[in-house]
């Protein structure tokens, strides 16, 4: 049996083991469109970016280690579309299949409810079947497959986008 799983805000002071989560994304995995790891100040920035904005950035913590993170951010910067927001959930490596991600997203979904949001959208790889599967559980529908818009590991990539009204 897994220890449990607490969420939290997450704090400047987890933004280093976010910045570590994310790059090692970028560089093992297609959940991020991304060749390049990010730097300590660009996670600042993106963090900073996000407070004032109302933007929440959730860690799962187990053991108090920090273990994912989930946040939403934009879909698009125009007025028109205030009220739809995309969201990412990333799970460390060795953390992953304990569910912290179904915990990430079921919050996620909950923060943008509460936010008064009525879109949620996800980009996911085509190829990421754990992620679709966790997505479609949730309610999400699959309303976009954009073909071969990514290159990353010499091959091309469809990104598919879901959709779940809230």
């Amino acid at each position: 049996m897994h220890p449990p799983v607490t969420l939290r805000n997450a704090t400047e002071v987890d933004l280093p083991t976010i910045l570590d989560i994310y790059n090692d994304v970028i560089l093992t995995t297609t959940a991020v469109y991304s060749e390049q790891p990010h730097t300590l100040q660009m996670r600042e920035a993106w963090f900073n970016e996000r407070r004032p904005a109302g933007f929440p950035v959730i860690v799962a913590e187990v053991d108090g280690i920090i273990a994912g993170f989930a946040t939403y951010g934009h879909f698009r910067v125009w007025p028109c579309y205030r009220f739809t927001v995309e969201h990412s959930v990333y799970v460390q490596a060795d953390m992953r299949g304990r569910g912290i991600s179904k915990l990430l997203l079921a919050e996620i979904i909950g923060l943008a409810k509460a936010a008064g949001m009525h879109a949620l959208i996800a980009g996911v790889d085509s190829e990421n079947a754990i992620s679709l599967q966790l997505h479609l559980k949730f309610g999400f529908e699959q309303v976009a497959r954009f073909k071969e818009v990514g290159f990353k590991f010499n091959r091309w990539l469809d990104l598919i986008f879901l959709e779940k009204l809230l």
